[in-house]
C-alpha cells in the first residue's frame, strides 16, 4: 500500500496528488463517515499511523471530495445532536444524594444532589463549544480600530526607540 510520506512530488519538495491518493483519502474518509477510528482507518489502508489516516480525512475536508466532507460533518453534527439530547435528559432527570446505598433525606425529603446537573451542564458546554468549531463559528471577529493622532505618533516613537535598540 502506499505510504504518504513516498509520494511523488514536484521537484521543489510539495508532494504531487495523484487519483491513487485522491482515492485513497477519499475512502479514508468514508470510512471516517461510517464511525470508523483513525487507527481502524489507518490499518485498513495501510498506512503507518493513525495521524496518516488524520491527515488523509483532514485533507478530504479542507481540500478535495467535498460532497464526502460534507457527509461527514453532517454525520458529526447527528452524532452530536445525540450527545446533547442524552445530556440535556441528564439535566432535567431529578437526581437525589445518594450514601452507602442509601438516599440521603432531611425530615422525610431527599436531599436533592447537584452534581450530576453540574456534570450534564459541563458535558452541553463542550458539545456547544465543538458543534461551533465543526460549524467555524469561532471564527475570529473583525475589529476596526482607529487611531488618535496623539496614540500614532506615540507608537512611532515606540517603533523607533525599539529600533535603536
Amino acid at each position: 500500500m502506499d505510504d504518504p510520506k513516498a509520494r511523488p512530488h514536484d521537484g521543489k519538495g510539495r508532494f504531487v496528488r495523484t487519483l491513487s491518493t485522491a482515492e485513497r483519502e477519499a475512502e479514508a474518509a468514508r470510512l471516517r463517515s461510517l464511525g470508523w477510528t483513525y487507527q481502524r482507518i489507518a490499518d485498513t489502508l495501510g498506512w503507518a499511523n493513525k495521524g496518516d489516516a488524520h491527515h488523509a480525512v483532514s485533507k478530504v475536508l479542507r481540500d478535495t471530495v467535498q460532497e464526502a466532507g460534507d457527509d461527514l460533518r453532517s454525520l458529526e453534527l447527528t452524532r452530536l445532536d445525540a450527545l446533547y439530547v442524552a445530556a440535556t435528559e441528564v439535566l432535567e432527570r431529578e437526581h437525589v444524594t445518594v450514601s452507602n446505598g442509601r438516599v440521603v433525606d432531611l425530615h422525610g425529603a431527599p436531599i436533592p444532589d447537584d452534581g450530576p446537573v453540574l456534570a450534564a451542564i459541563d458535558r452541553l458546554l463542550k458539545i456547544q463549544e465543538r458543534r461551533a468549531r465543526l460549524l467555524g463559528l469561532d471564527a475570529p471577529v473583525k475589529r476596526d480600530i482607529s487611531l488618535t493622532d496623539e496614540r500614532a505618533a506615540a507608537i512611532e516613537a515606540l517603533v523607533e526607540e525599539l529600533g535603536e535598540q
